[in-house]
């Protein structure tokens, strides 16, 4: 994805401190990152920004719904979402890749890409099996549901005959 002005931070210019910065995420926002699993989102992010003299911190918090399949009768629902993320960023010669909630920039760096990690955020926040929430409060009618609950199987009663092989064993107690 190439980067978006709107997702990047100049800290350079910014005095020491909180700032807080907002962003309105739509599917336009993840169509960027070639990602259509949602066919609709209304997303707000806060982030506080806190600059300090030799680090960063970045508190992200995502609020709003995506629009998403239900995985058992494929009909769309909105899914809310509420996560938030915890971010420092320091400053050094160390690329840091195995911790996620550390981010090393070089020296002389003048503005971070948050759009990664609001992407990264919302993304993960979905839970990986969404079940629509008429199924589970049995509000929702569907063809799909009606079908499925027809080939449900069904439970034999249990029966008092045994497989006379086991009977052997039960003399051995």
């Amino acid at each position: 994805m190439e980067q978006i002005s709107a997702f990047l931070i100049p800290f350079i210019g910014l005095k020491e401190g909180i700032h807080r910065f907002n962003f309105n995420i739509s599917n336009q926002f993840f169509e960027g990152f070639e990602f259509f699993d949602f066919k609709k989102a209304d997303v707000k992010v806060d982030l506080i920004f806190e600059k300090k003299t030799t680090m960063l911190e970045l508190n992200f918090k995502a609020t709003g719904t995506v629009n998403v399949p239900c995985d058992v009768t494929t009909e769309p629902f909105d899914l809310l979402i509420d996560s938030d993320f915890h971010l420092v960023v320091k400053f050094g010669e160390i690329d840091n890749q195995d911790d996620d909630e550390l981010l090393i920039l070089p020296h002389g760096s003048h503005q971070i890409d948050v759009a990664q990690y609001i992407y990264e955020m919302i993304v993960l926040s979905v839970p990986q099996k969404k079940v629509h929430p008429g199924i589970e409060n049995g509000t929702l009618k569907s063809e799909i549901l009606e079908k499925l609950k027809d080939l449900e199987p069904q439970e034999k009663p249990p029966s008092d005959d045994t497989d006379p092989r086991w009977d052997k064993l039960k003399d051995l107690l």
